[in-house]
């Protein structure tokens, strides 16, 4: 006979309280010496200490309370069959509200640039979260649709942005023509990665993937007759509304609509210009999952023994992979060239790749709407505490860690193929071999 819902909560109310209590006490023994005595070397160099036990009390009570909003947390959003100890009202609230974070969250993006239209830095901010959006959706589709470790994305990112800035600068073609010749180049350079890589799987994988960002980065450097290497370019083209370009001069687009310039202009038009880009990707990452091909990559995914077993050309499953997430890494480098007017091989490190992969992997592998929230969370987050140079990377590694632990998947975690079949149904036993379906 199973226990009654209220046996069942308490039992695991106490579960938390025990594990809050053994996280405080080990947060005692850990912290005690490290903050709870203070030591320094006197005058004659005798040794002097004193205790803070305030702040040690502090520390303590913080490790108490944050383990048991941890355990909580996972209550709320644990696997199925686990001990719910939130009331079924919050429950439900919680789900209405996973369902409208995705339309809120677009509509509030919609109107930053009418909320925030005086506040330059709120826009910029907004058009770094967008670039990284949609550069942790173009590795999604690496990584989160087709399974493959990616370590080098940087390296696509930097071939659109020097594609658009050097076609513009030496032949004088408008953000237009050279955005899509952006992506075609940088899908070509994926497909060349793709070739040497078909064999390889895991840690091997990223390990190459990893040495092809750096060649990419090397080749920049190095090759100062186009490049320009370690001077970067200067003088990149911005883009233009249809031609006509978002300048002060008369022939510009403030003077031809009869209002005044104004700076602010030209910032607006390139956080819809991201924008539109990110969902163009999202739109069309969103498709890919429906068609063949994306069914291909989520079966690579999961068993490439199996994948290959129905019949699936793993070779061109893995170059598609690559050619459509490098093409979307080619029109955000595209539109990074334009927006900065100043590209340098200092723009497309590893720690580049690295957080793109971080937003991917902490977001939710294959989780749109993760991807979203986890670059709004990084990047706004390394804002946040930009004036705390000491403990930024502190808190981010924090919380890094404790996402790890609260949700091993991802923000979001999101690995349900596109297609399934919603109920079982049973197979006739002339279809199989035991006789019985």
């Amino acid at each position: 006979m199973s226990a009654s819902p209220q046996a069942s909560r308490a039992a695991g109310a106490a579960f938390i309280f025990k594990k809050a209590v053994i996280s405080a006490l080990v947060a005692l023994v850990l912290f005690s010496l490290m903050i709870g005595v203070r030591t320094e070397a006197g005058p004659q160099g005798q040794l002097i200490y004193w205790t803070r036990l305030g702040d040690l009390a502090a520390v303590v009570a913080a490790v108490f309370g944050g383990s048991i909003v941890v355990e909580l947390l996972r209550q709320w959003w644990g696997p199925v069959g686990t001990v719910k100890i939130v009331p079924p009202s919050v429950q439900k609230a919680l789900g209405v509200a996973r369902r409208g974070i995705a339309p809120v969250l677009l509509i509030f993006t919609f109107l930053v640039p009418v909320i925030f239209y005086d506040e330059r830095y709120i826009l910029d901010l907004g058009i770094l979260v967008l670039t990284y959006v949609m550069l942790g959706w173009g590795l999604n589709v690496v990584v989160g649709l087709a399974g493959l470790l990616d370590l080098g994305y940087v390296a696509f990112y930097a071939v659109g942005a020097y594609s658009y800035a050097l076609l513009a600068t030496n032949f004088g073609l408008s953000f237009w023509v050279c955005l899509p010749l952006a992506g075609i180049l940088a899908a070509f350079w994926g497909v060349l990665l793709g070739f040497p890589v078909l064999r390889l799987r895991g840690d091997y994988l990223a390990i190459v993937t990893l040495a092809f960002g750096e060649i990419i980065r090397l080749v920049i450097i190095n090759w100062q007759s186009l490049t320009g290497g370690p001077n970067g370019v200067t003088g990149i083209p911005r883009p233009t509304l249809f031609g006509i370009p978002l300048t002060p001069g008369e022939d510009g687009l403030a003077a031809r609509l009869g209002i005044e310039f104004s700076p602010t202009h030209r910032i607006v038009f390139l956080f819809y210009l991201i924008l539109a880009l990110a969902l163009l990707t999202n739109w069309v990452t969103i498709r890919l999952r429906r068609l063949p091909i994306g069914r291909a990559w989520e079966a690579l995914r999961e068993d490439e023994v199996a994948c290959r077993a129905l019949g699936i050309n793993t070779t061109t499953t893995k170059l598609t992979a690559f050619a459509t997430g490098a093409m979307f890494g080619g029109f955000a480098g595209a539109f990074f060239a334009t927006r900065q007017g100043f590209i340098s091989p200092e723009s497309f490190t590893f720690q580049e790749s690295a957080l793109v992969l971080a937003i991917v992997v902490l977001g939710g592998m294959g989780s749109q709407l993760g991807v979203a929230l986890a670059a709004l969370a990084m990047i706004g987050g390394f804002e946040l505490f930009r004036g705390l140079d000491q403990y930024r990377m502190l808190v981010f590694g924090l919380a890094m860690v404790l996402l790890m632990i609260w949700r091993p998947r991802g923000l979001i975690g999101h690995r349900a193929p596109t297609v399934f079949l919603e109920r079982n149904q049973v197979i006739s036993s002339d279809l199989v071999k035991e006789g019985h379906g």
